[in-house]
């Protein structure tokens, strides 16, 4: 389908028109005041969401109650001195034409911060599956009980004199509503427990006082995991049975997601509900169907939505009345206005690698940004240009670190030639792209080198920079993102005729063989094996030096990495190193013990790359202003390249 028609109609909700059937869902940012106050870059990250053209807007989780917060710099709605700020951020949409939604949460277990203090609060005394270590949250009294009701309503209330559209009620992801639904975190032998259904009471008395505060007219939504995706956890048909009990309670609108805080033991789907790239968008577009076959209210999408075109037939299939577009509206707001336009070509597509959002959030406890675009959660220092001088500038490398270098100084009005000494762009993403489910990566790389293009960045490729070249031309400025060299493996027997290296297997120079041997487990050695299983190689053994796996489970993509490469039976040996390789056998060591393993037809090599920067003496020597960025600076990932290039141009002075 080549149509947004139906995407595009408008919907009525109670006191709300929205103009399109596209939802910006709550993502985390990170990004408010440490008091809970609506910040300057919440607003400047909302702004910028709001170009989009999507119908409606949800915020990221807004605290009802103190002991429900997150974080400190969760958004608070708990208290009327919250409300100026509040009423800024529905300003900000309101003034792009779209309508917002305050999403009213308690964190509940589910809260590093509550557990760290010793104030977290639950259905019951049981741990949370991935906070678990940080402490015991507390079974809440009855009176608790009915007074985070209320605080549901007061939240709803300010809201309302907050200038917002609706409200919805966080129901899903593990946090407090659901915990009472889930059997896993609720075992109390009062009204509030017992069998499903008397589970979902307090779930329903928060929709009834919301309802009851706000009045017959006021929009209110509930997000709700369909399934909880963990061992033993509650599925669809669950759900359905308690939706009539929820619409009739006072929702207007239920907001289908999936999944719960768990652990690689527990869970039995996603890592989490931002799904990695190994899902297809749309992927959980059947619990938005088996909720509407319960319900006649409107009923939202959710499931890694990235093409207007497919969220469409979603639409015109009848299968949802709307659709959520998370991390999409990271990667490239102008997803939907490109398709309006007739250039859905021109869209970053989101790589669904989780690097800046949800798992910079989580492991990193740091604000959001975007691996692919830079400007996300920085949108108060990105520079709209122009520049005040425009200048000559030169940028060595067409990796993902000197590809947005050019396009932000491109877009800045300087004049950028990029260098790239390889017949194509893409660096270390060419490889990467040849991996299992990561083709999305060379799209990007492809659309990043197209819209260089289109901002006047002149590209040659086949083309090394020299010094002769830099004395001739003289540029002003040179962003020096060269890449890096592959690094040496000092192994007894790295000649033998054997040994290859992973770029000459994903790169399609060497054919794989049957008995295979991958020195290296960073993040190219497990690509590389995911590889070889994926082409049927059946015996596959990969050896890191590092107790611990350099990927861990622990990320999205880590997950399913060590998912695959364990059904597919591919041996991990980590605390292992290669003592000596032969021509049908490798000597391995392992705590101290030698082992053989035979036979081995193909050795691989995967130990990494080290920087490669010999031009930045020569700049030096020469006096030219320069920027080394990506991994001519240090290897490290795609946000890190990514940040580093984009900051040198705006840098540039």
């Amino acid at each position: 389908m080549t149509t947004i028609e139906q995407l595009m109609t408008p919907l009525t909700i109670r006191s709300m028109e929205i103009a399109n059937r596209v939802v910006m869902p709550p993502m985390g940012t990170a990004l408010g005041n440490n008091d809970g106050t609506v910040s300057e870059a919440n607003l400047a990250y909302m702004k910028r969401r709001a170009r989009s053209g999507a119908g409606l807007y949800i915020t990221e989780i807004v605290e009802v109650h103190p002991l429900g917060a997150a974080s400190p710099r969760c958004m608070g709605v708990w208290d009327d001195r919250f409300v100026p700020g509040l009423s800024k951020l529905a300003d900000v949409v309101h003034a792009r034409g779209g309508k917002i939604a305050m999403q009213l949460h308690h964190a509940g277990r589910e809260s590093f911060y509550q557990l760290s203090k010793g104030t977290a609060v639950a259905p019951s005394a049981i741990p949370s599956y991935i906070f678990g270590f940080a402490g015991t949250p507390r079974e809440m009294t009855p009176e608790e009980i009915r007074e985070t009701i209320a605080s549901f309503g007061r939240a709803a209330l300010r809201a309302k004199a907050a200038g917002f559209d609706a409200v919805e009620l966080h129901g899903a992801h593990g946090y407090l509503l659901m915990q009472f639904l889930s059997a896993h975190s609720n075992q109390r032998t009062d009204e509030y427990g017992g069998d499903f259904r008397d589970r979902a009471r307090f779930m329903i008395e928060c929709i009834r006082e919301v309802r009851s505060q706000v009045g017959d007219d006021f929009p209110v939504s509930l997000r709700i995991s369909g399934e909880e995706c963990i061992r033993g956890g509650y599925g669809i048909e669950d759900m359905q049975t308690i939706i009539p009990d929820l619409v009739k309670a006072g929702a207007d609108m239920i907001h289908t997601s999936f999944g719960t805080h768990g652990n690689a033991q527990m869970h039995i789907d996603t890592p989490n509900p931002s799904a990695p790239v190994e899902y297809e968008q749309g992927f959980k577009v059947r619990l938005a169907r088996k909720i509407k076959e319960v319900t006649d209210v409107p009923v939202i999408a959710v499931g890694r939505f990235t093409d207007p075109y497919y969220m469409n037939e979603v639409i015109a299939n009848g299968d949802a009345d709307l659709v959520a577009v998370g991390r999409q509206h990271l990667a490239d707001p102008d997803f939907l206005n490109n398709a309006r336009g007739g250039h859905p070509e021109d869209t970053f597509e989101c790589l669904a690698c989780n690097q800046g959002c949800i798992e910079r959030l989580i492991f990193e406890q740091q604000p959001v940004r975007c691996a692919i675009n830079p400007a996300t959660g920085q949108e108060l220092t990105y520079p709209e240009g122009p520049a005040e001088n425009s200048r000559m500038v030169w940028v060595v490398g067409g990796g993902p670190a000197g590809l947005t270098a050019a396009y932000e100084a491109a877009r800045l009005g300087h004049s950028v030639t990029l260098f790239e000494k390889e017949k194509e762009t893409g660096g270390q993403i060419l490889f990467a792209a040849r991996a299992p489910y990561k083709e999305v990566y060379g799209k990007w790389i492809s659309t990043l080198t197209a819209k260089c293009r289109k901002k006047g960045v002149d590209i040659r490729t086949s083309t090394k920079v020299t010094g002769e070249m830099i004395d001739n031309n003289r540029p002003e400025v040179v962003i020096l993102a060269s890449g890096a060299e592959k690094a040496a493996c000092p192994v007894e027997g790295i000649t033998s005729s054997v040994v290859c290296d992973a770029w000459q297997i994903l790169g399609g120079e060497v054919k794989p063989k049957d008995h295979v041997l991958v020195i290296g487990g960073g993040l190219v050695g497990m690509e590389t094996a995911d590889f070889l299983c994926d082409k049927g190689v059946q015996d596959v053994t990969l050896v890191e030096m590092l107790a611990n796996p350099p990927v861990p489970a622990l990320t999205s993509h880590g997950t399913m990495l060590h998912r695959r490469l364990s059904a597919a039976g591919a041996r991990l040996l980590f605390n292992t190193s290669v003592v000596r390789i032969g021509e049908d056998s490798v000597i391995i060591s392992t705590d101290g013990k030698e082992q053989k393993i035979e036979p081995i037809e193909q050795v691989i090599v995967a130990v990494g790359v080290t920087p490669r920067d010999d031009l930045k003496k020569l700049l030096d020597l020469k006096g030219i202003h320069h920027y080394v960025v990506g991994d001519a600076n240090e290897p490290r990932r795609i946000i890190e390249a990514t940040s580093q290039g984009a900051k040198a141009a705006w840098d540039i002075s």
